[in-house]
């Protein structure tokens, strides 16, 4: 999202072009509600990519890295751990810390694609399909995502099967123009959660519930919290003084998720497809047009934490 790219260097060419229209389809997928933006909102990144491109710059700074080992690691004692392993985290049980009770479950395809229209995000609101969130197809013109997510206790077949249907019923799919990769696991809804932190560890991204409660969009709010969390476990290994660590309060920043958890209890709870449309005739109104755009594209997906982590710094020089 905009946000997460004007706040934090990204690798250029690890992210796909720009995308600034979103159209919004009903159940009956007629008539979808387009919302265009002036500015770049969107971009798709390569995320395998990414990853191994913060991967070499930890161990250009000296991190020393063992990957596919398990949780605790055997012969290995740690003063604090930072726990970024998932929504159903392993580090947070073994710390006491809170964890992830209420999820949706997804399931995306992603491949390469030749179109020549401009880039769209195409969102489909169908609770048969996906219920408690959506279906969606990213396509840039040069790769697409299409992917769905609900709640598990109601979808109405196997996630694949589901994903399958959407992609080959939904005219927007582009056709493949190479290998498909695929990817799934759960998504916390949540909000941060309350306790995610204590003298032995902490907890970063989906492990901490840092995922926005409707959007379920994770990056920017990882990356943020992951901001705030360096600084607090600096101070803290700095100075010894665990006072340092209540400035990593998931109680503050939950907080700031109220409006968007009670659109998510909403949206969770919707079921007939019928309430859907009916809310559609609602979109396409000037009002209704204008809060689906500043839901899409305004700033306050995941409090700042800069101003923060500004602050906590100057607590640990002068320490």
């Amino acid at each position: 999202m905009r946000r997460t790219l004007e706040d934090f260097a990204l690798p250029e060419h690890h992210l796909g072009p720009a995308v600034r229209r979103v159209l919004l389809y009903p159940p009956s997928r007629r008539e979808p509600v387009e919302l265009a933006s002036d500015r770049d909102e969107f971009r798709v990144a390569d995320m395998a990519g990414i990853y191994a491109y913060a991967l070499s710059e930890a161990r250009r700074a000296g991190a020393r890295v063992r990957l596919g080992v398990r949780y605790p690691v055997g012969g290995v004692t740690a003063r604090f751990t930072i726990g970024a392993d998932g929504a159903r985290s392993t580090v947070a049980r073994r710390l006491g810390l809170d964890v992830n009770r209420r999820m949706i479950v997804g399931a995306e395809e992603v491949f390469p694609v030749q179109s020549t229209g401009a880039p769209a995000f195409h969102c489909v609101l169908d609770p048969r399909l996906a219920p408690g969130y959506l279906a969606w197809l990213v396509d840039d013109g040069t790769h697409a995502h299409v992917g769905l997510a609900g709640r598990p206790d109601r979808l109405a077949a196997p996630l694949p099967r589901l994903l399958r249907s959407f992609r080959d019923g939904f005219a927007a799919t582009p056709a493949p123009a190479g290998p498909v990769r695929r990817r799934g696991g759960p998504i916390p809804v949540g909000g941060v959660l309350r306790r995610i932190v204590s003298t032995e560890g902490l907890l970063v991204g989906d492990a901490a519930g840092a995922v926005s409660p409707l959007t379920a969009g994770g990056l920017d709010p990882c990356l943020r919290l992951s901001r705030l969390a360096a600084t607090v476990t600096g101070d803290y290994l700095r100075t010894g003084d665990s006072a340092v660590l209540r400035h990593y309060d998931g109680a503050a920043l939950r907080a700031r998720f109220r409006g968007r958890l009670v659109l998510r209890d909403i949206l969770s709870r919707v079921g007939n497809p019928a309430t859907v449309e009916l809310a559609f005739r609602l979109l396409r109104t000037p009002p209704g047009r204008a809060a689906a755009a500043r839901l899409l594209f305004a700033d306050g997906s995941f409090p700042d934490t800069a101003s923060r982590a500004v602050g906590h710094a100057e607590l640990r020089d002068s320490c």
